[in-house]
């Protein structure tokens, strides 16, 4: 199998193996909007709410070229800054907003609360997600309205739940390798991470010091993440002792952030309020959509994606390689050709 060199670049970043960064370390791009206390899904509050985000490209004069990016799991803006701006989104032409997901270490999250640290940080949904961007959209931009919403894995979550939340305020979504509702199989892979990172003596209940190892959550991470046949044939067996002790290696997510994604993620499921009926879900759906997944996924199951687009009767991109959860790096070319053609098209009629 051959990826070029910005593939390669997304493969390793969507392989959610990147350290993220200090914000003593912060580039210029980075910036902070306080948003005020979020009230929760739950019925609790994130006191004094920060969302992170960067900007790209510039807002046009009708103030309608806007596209909203939230970050994948473990993910953050300075990842997506690396490889979506150019690559997946043409800046010459839309204003592109990477938003922070709460829990990722710069949007308010375990890791950086004062008021509410560690895991007396309340437990956050996907909407809330959500809401977050919303407030940041409406309160900070004074946009009510976008050309587009796209994410990849979690953020391809938080694109499904757009639709259904504010049917109204994007034009076309793109969900990339997310999932509308979160398939048995995947359910077992977020609830064996969760439940061995709770059960680790290093994670301490929430209260750790510094970022200690814990492999049993990093193996079963890195088998997910892609496929059999994808380590077999990336990783030599010379090789493999020390790609495994670098697989043990934290990811520099801190574990409390982890696990309130985690939570978040097994929450999942824009039917909610249907009982689980995707049919019943899509009747609130206006945008247009581009719904991409991968054959081969073993990290979000594309089975719920797949039904929701055959039953829309939108777009569907399927990746088939062996890449499995990484294929939007190891097909970008293809898969920017796709967004970039979809973006171009027809708006939904008003």
């Amino acid at each position: 199998m051959k990826i070029n060199s910005r593939a390669l670049l997304l493969v390793t970043a969507i392989c959610i193996t990147y350290s993220t960064k200090s914000q003593s370390g912060l580039s210029d791009k980075q910036q902070f909007a306080g948003i005020g206390n979020l009230k929760l899904e739950n019925g609790e509050t994130i006191v004094d709410c920060q969302v992170g985000y960067r900007t790209f490209g510039k807002l046009n004069v009708n103030r309608s070229n806007a596209i909203l990016f939230p970050t994948w799991f473990g993910g953050t803006t300075n990842d997506l800054e690396q490889s979506v701006p150019a690559k997946m989104i043409d800046t010459n032409h839309y204003f592109l907003i990477l938003a922070d997901a709460l829990g990722d270490g710069f949007s308010s999250s375990p890791s950086n609360s004062s008021q509410q640290p560690r895991l007396s940080f309340p437990k956050f949904s996907i909407r809330d997600m959500v809401e977050s961007q919303y407030q940041l959209l409406t309160k900070i931009f004074h946009l009510n309205h976008l050309i587009a919403i796209a994410g990849i894995s979690m953020g391809g979550m938080q694109s499904f739940q757009w639709a259904v939340d504010h049917p109204e305020f994007a034009d076309k979504i793109i969900p990339i390798v997310g999932s509308p509702q979160l398939s048995t199989n995947d359910l077992l892979l977020w609830s064996g991470e969760l439940r061995s990172l709770e059960s680790d003596t290093a994670f301490h209940g929430g209260n750790y010091s510094g970022l200690p190892p814990i492999p049993s959550v990093m193996v079963m991470h890195k088998l997910a993440v892609s496929t059999p046949e994808y380590i077999s044939n990336t990783v030599k067996r010379s090789d493999f002792s020390e790609w495994f002790q670098k697989t043990l290696v934290p990811l520099g997510f801190d574990w409390n952030n982890w696990h309130r994604q985690l939570e978040a993620m097994i929450g999942h499921d824009i039917a909610k309020s249907e009982n689980g009926s995707l049919a019943e879900a899509a009747k609130k759906i206006k945008a247009k959509m581009l719904i991409v997944v991968a054959s081969q996924d073993h990290m979000v199951n594309p089975i719920p994606a797949t039904k929701l687009a055959h039953i829309l009767h939108a777009q569907l991109l399927t990746l088939r390689g062996d890449c499995g959860h990484l294929s939007p790096g190891c097909d970008l070319d293809l898969l920017a050709k796709t967004i970039r053609e979809f973006l171009a098209g027809p708006h939904p009629k008003s």
